[in-house]
């Protein structure tokens, strides 16, 4: 987002909350900040926002904007600003300026009779605003707290141009045609249940799905030397000490106690390959040793963050942990790269790549995270690809490379990652025996592709709205009998393709013919056999495509090759 769109957004989030407190006075004030897709503002109302709620703040904002408010700033001192707020009744307002540091300056905006604190910067005046929508309302925990006060949320966004906000609203609408919430339902593949919020459940066809990506991920790590491992769900407390979890990541993690001793629900799966790698000694000849783990970890996610398969409190990582000397740490991030992306364009995400650098809240020595990027960017320069930086977002034991992939509507989700670690191997004093003989601390890599299996799922389910290519597909030939006499033929065709290792399904319900053609193309079955009279005087058989319709008349021989390729070549 540019600065301009920025401050734009800001300034809408501004008339928005005076759009509000003119038609509920009552309504208290939090925070409105601009964000990546828009704007939203945060507010302590006795009656949640309703629809048409929506459209009457939207009336006022458009008098807003016509009556072209300058926008203007000013400071106050600690005492007066205090005092200006207590005098509005502005609670959280209030908890702001007393959470700011002494000497700093104190600073307000004001258009018309609105007074919002703020550092800006702003608009000239309301009247710039051109180009705005009121998308939805969500509840929020004050300062994401769950042990505050739930307010109202209204999120709307804002463009430089009426036409930009349209191709903004067109693809809102696209995206929910592509809910993988909604499709994972009506396709029964996955779904999540009131007994258990964050928790997904796959069903039989989610499964399939889920298998052959399970599959496919570990015949790819196996041509590329990694080695698999599982590691416990449940490890004490120590070893989270040890590993920094505890002190960086106590918030989203579960806890339990066995034997009146503390343990945790593991969040993350480094730190059983950390005990992998220590139950004997190594030598600089046995690097770089490549573990790889399809870790089930849980993580403590806010109720109202929870999205479908994107955002949970359960999922699966499909982890890899590498331990190598420094010299290799070049070589090796070059053959993930690699790696993620013969992965990524089997599935047509086209991605980039962001390097996130040292946060505030840094493990270790300056030197080594200096060292630590400049090898990530060494690597990123020899690969030959451009990425961008994003300062300070670095997880808390080393930099990463970040991969965003691109959908085909324009969104991006963040998904792989290498993370390049100079602290764990210390924490846990691991060793290797150098050409020297004697003992040297290895450089460890954390690395994602998928990110997580649930999350990577849906990203492919919304990409593809659910038409999953043939290999992919949970059901890829739908067997459909034209009347009550065709049925025989229509069964021994469906048990032929199942021999030959094609998953099939068998439509003999009592349907009109027009109805079980549509139900398999609403179910995105990839290709449809009808049989009729025909189909048994010449033994062959006419195919249907879901997306071409019919495609002309094969010998089950000629039909089950047309497939082999296009699974064996992973078609899109």
């Amino acid at each position: 987002m540019n600065d301009n769109l920025s401050i734009l957004r800001h300034s809408a989030s501004h008339i928005m909350a005076q759009a509000v407190k003119r038609l509920f006075p009552s309504a208290k004030l939090a925070i409105g900040p601009a964000i990546d897709t828009g704007f939203y503002y945060d507010f302590d109302i006795d009656t949640p926002f309703r629809q048409e709620d929506l459209d009457a703040i939207t009336g006022e904002i458009k008098k807003i904007i016509k009556e072209r408010y300058k926008i203007e700033r000013f400071t106050l001192s600690r005492m007066e600003a205090i005092d200006f707020m207590e005098k509005r009744g502005e609670v959280y307002k209030l908890e702001l300026i007393h959470d700011l540091p002494e000497g700093a300056e104190i600073s307000f905006y004001k258009q018309g009779e609105f007074v919002d604190l703020c550092a800006g910067p702003h608009m000239e005046h309301t009247g710039q605003l051109k180009a705005f929508s009121l998308l939805s309302v969500a509840g929020a925990y004050w300062r994401g707290d769950s042990s505050r006060k739930m307010l109202q949320r209204i999120y709307g966004t804002a463009f430089e141009s009426k036409e930009a906000l349209q191709e903004y609203l067109t693809r809102l609408e696209e995206a929910k045609k592509r809910d993988h919430r909604r499709i994972g339902r009506e396709l029964d593949l996955f779904d999540i249940y009131d007994e258990g919020p964050g928790f997904p459940f796959f069903l039989p066809k989610g499964m399939v799905l889920r298998n052959i990506l399970e599959r496919y991920w570990e015949d790819m790590h196996i041509s590329a030397g990694y080695q698999e491992i599982k590691s416990p769900l449940i490890l004490n407390e120590q070893l989270w000490r040890i590993s920094g979890h505890w002190e960086h990541y106590q918030n989203n993690m579960y806890f339990t106690k066995i034997d009146d001793n503390d343990f945790a629900v593991k969040p993350m799966n480094c730190p059983g390959s950390m005990l992998v790698y220590k139950r004997r000694l190594h030598s600089y000849r046995d690097l770089p040793i490549r573990m790889a783990e399809r870790g089930v970890v849980h993580r403590h996610e806010l109720s109202g963050a929870l999205h479908g398969l994107m955002r949970v409190r359960c999922f699966t990582q499909d982890d890899a942990h590498i331990f190598m000397t420094p010299e290799m740490i070049e070589d090796e991030i070059l053959g993930i790269i690699q790696l993620i992306n013969d992965v990524y364009s089997t599935f047509g995400f086209k991605y980039k790549i962001e390097l996130s650098t040292r946060p505030s809240n840094f493990l270790g020595k300056v030197e080594d995270w200096d060292k630590a990027e400049a090898a990530l960017a060494s690597a990123l320069k020899r690969y030959g690809k451009e990425y961008t930086i994003n300062p300070g977002d670095g997880a808390f034991y080393g930099p990463k490379i970040d991969f965003h992939l691109e959908d085909c509507i324009g969104r991006t989700w963040q998904c792989g990652t290498i993370q390049l670690d100079f602290q764990m191997p210390e924490r846990f004093e691991l060793e290797y025996i150098g050409q020297d003989g004697e003992p040297h601390r290895p450089v460890m890599i954390h690395r994602v592709v998928f990110g997580s299996i649930e999350r990577f799922i849906a990203i492919l389910t919304e990409h593809t709205v659910g038409a999953f290519p043939l290999w992919l597909s949970p059901v890829q030939v739908k067997i459909i009998p034209l009347s009550e006499r065709h049925r025989e033929e229509a069964q021994r065709i469906f048990v032929s393709i199942q021999n030959l290792g094609y998953r099939a399904e068998y439509d003999d319900r009592n349907e009109k013919i027009g109805y079980k053609i549509r139900d398999a193309q609403v179910k995105k079955i990839p290709y449809m056999i009808v049989i009729g009279d025909k189909e048994i005087e010449t033994g062959q058989l006419a195919i249907r495509h879901r997306s071409d319709g019919d495609i002309g008349v094969f010998t089950l021989d000629a039909f089950s090759s047309r497939m082999r390729d296009e699974i064996e070549s992973k078609k899109l």
